[in-house]
């Protein structure tokens, strides 16, 4: 057996080692700590209002995703593939979340975040990390739009103050008729705050966007409403005092009845998670000009879920937004994603009774931002005008997204995206009968006994019906018929059979065929078949086969 080469090898390892340890191996300076620790501190900043917010809004208590923020950020920068990302709670699972909290508790959220976390390390281990990249674009503007626009049905009740008499549900149209029947209920102040805190967000973004417009935002909604004793809830007056320190870690219950219930939640937070987490590394990527290990990324996310879990967390996941805020504030690495972790870790344990001011309005208006961020209107307004297709998918995916399920929207919209790429891949693949060069073809005193034909593109099973028609009208007179697979890239098991039973009923009436111009990978595949000699003959080009056919022009072939 020939050894792996050595760069196999290396390239193996290198696939799977955290960009921390090569940001260590480059050298690691004062100055670059202090970048680090600038950014780190402006991504904690956005961080700590987005992480409470959350996990309210995913049905759970605002310290879960501190805890999620802390543990799960730290992970996912220490052992990840990507220099830049920085790791949390993400607005795409509170859908999700919120719905297995309602099934199965925080124990059932728990477990199957931690199952998950084992799901996305053999991902990564099994280097699958590659192929979760190949999301059709139409899918992920209309599952990410889907998702804003859940997220923002989510937060309608305390955008307005509104008391629910049972319990909130989680399907959309169920949801506005819920709040449409409380709507007796409303509260202006709530509204005030949440349109005030949106509207201060935005000024600083617009006017001074260095701040940190969110921070300041729910920082003056809590002043505001405490001195002037706004009638609005309140974290403290929800969810009681805040934590100052993690919890010991503990292992979520396990029984084979638990699993079993948590199991269809742990796929899908895998799923999401695993195409999340690669597409803010992605994005990363294109702001820094740097290329993320996909695989070490899946088994860091992997190990941060796995610890999220243990500290009382939940699902964890890349966060495009403070991935990009990382950037722009200078990180020079992953140090600066486990900063930002322990600035998250000190906030809490020297401010959290302050936190207990803040209004869930004001939280409110944060995901209403985030909502409507999330959205890529000129993205989605692009794909609607590029072709039916493509619109197609988008909208499948949206409304799926929205009115039935996000997992669900996202299979059957990669499906959608499939088949129109097959339709399209098979419309490019055609079948043209050849007009030779001057000399190429000899006169042939009995008529045409060769026919020529090119195959372009690939011959594959979205191809083969339209092929096979055109190649079954093959006229029956021809002793010869040449196929020439010059402009063939790929010919799958199915277009392969496709030549062996044109090859076999030109046999059985003493016709020949034969092939030109065919790369190795497609002889292989046509071998694979059982496509050999003499069923089939195999030259180099046109000119060869039709000289074999007719080796002296003047004498007349025998019938």
């Amino acid at each position: 057996m020939t050894p792996a080469s050595p760069i196999a090898r290396v390239s193996w390892r290198e696939e799977f080692i955290p960009k921390s340890l090569t940001v260590l191996r480059e050298g690691y300076s004062l100055r670059f700590l202090q970048a680090d620790a600038l950014a780190g501190l402006t991504v904690a900043i956005v961080a700590l209002p987005l992480s409470m917010a959350i996990a309210i809004a995913s049905g759970v208590g605002p310290e879960r995703g501190l805890f999620t923020a802390i543990v799960g950020g730290f992970l996912v920068s220490l052992l990840g593939g990507s220099r830049f990302q920085v790791g949390g709670p993400a607005g795409a699972f509170i859908i999700l979340i919120a719905a297995c909290v309602m099934q199965t508790g925080f124990s059932g959220l728990a477990l199957a975040t931690f199952l998950s976390g084992f799901m996305l390390v053999a991902l990564g281990l099994l280097r699958l990390g590659s192929y979760i990249r190949f999301i059709p674009y139409p899918v992920t503007v209309g599952f990410t739009a889907g998702i804003g626009v859940i997220i923002f049905a989510s937060q309608i009740k305390d955008l307005f103050g509104l008391t629910l008499t049972g319990p909130e549900p989680g399907a959309f149209i169920a949801k506005l008729e819920t709040m449409w029947h409380a709507r007796d209920s409303f509260t202006p102040a709530a509204l005030a705050v949440t349109v005030g805190t949106i509207v201060l967000i935005e000024a600083i973004k617009r006017f001074l966007p260095r701040l940190p417009g969110m921070l300041i935002g729910v920082t003056v909604a809590a002043i505001v409403a405490a001195l002037l004793g706004l009638p609005v809830e309140t974290i403290h007056s929800r969810f009681g005092d805040l934590p100052r320190i993690l919890p010991a870690p503990a292992l979520p219950h396990l029984s084979m009845d638990a699993i079993t219930e948590a199991l269809p939640w742990a796929i899908s937070f895998t799923l999401l998670g695993a195409i999340e987490s690669l597409l803010s590394a992605i994005v990363a990527d294109g702001m820094t000009g740097n290329q993320h290990r996909s695989n070490a990324e899946l088994v860091a996310q992997g190990v941060a879920n796995i610890g999220s879990a243990l500290f009382g967390g939940f699902c964890v996941t890349g966060t495009i937004a403070r991935t990009a805020t990382n950037v722009r504030a200078g990180s020079h690495g992953p140090v600066s994603g486990m900063l930002h972790a322990l600035f998250v870790l000190a906030f809490m344990m020297v401010a959290a009774p302050l936190a207990g001011y803040i209004p869930l309005a004001a939280l409110a208006g944060v995901l209403a931002i985030v909502a409507w961020n999330m959205i890529e209107k000129d993205e989605f307004k692009a794909l609607m005008r590029s072709s039916r297709g493509d619109a197609m998918v988008l909208l499948v995916t949206f409304a799926l997204v929205v009115f039935r399920d996000l997992t669900e929207g996202i299979i059957v919209g990669f499906a959608l995206g499939g088949l129109v790429f097959i339709r399209h891949m098979s419309e490019m693949t055609r079948i043209e009968a050849h007009s030779p060069a001057e000399g190429e073809m000899p006169p042939d005193p009995q008529g045409r006994d060769v026919v020529v034909y090119r195959l372009r593109g690939a011959m594959f099973f979205g191809a083969v019906a339209r092929l096979g028609t055109v190649l079954d009208r093959i006229a029956q007179r021809p002793r010869a018929v040449v196929v020439d697979f010059s402009n063939v890239p790929l010919v799958d098991s199915t277009g392969a059979r496709m030549v062996v039973t044109l090859a076999q009923k030109m046999r059985r009436r003493g016709a020949q065929l034969y092939v030109t111009g065919a790369a190795i990978e497609i002889r292989r595949a046509l071998h694979a078949q059982g496509l050999h000699e003499p069923l089939a003959l195999f030259l180099p080009d046109v000119a060869t086969a039709v000289a074999t056919v007719t080796p002296d022009s003047d004498e007349s072939p025998k019938g």
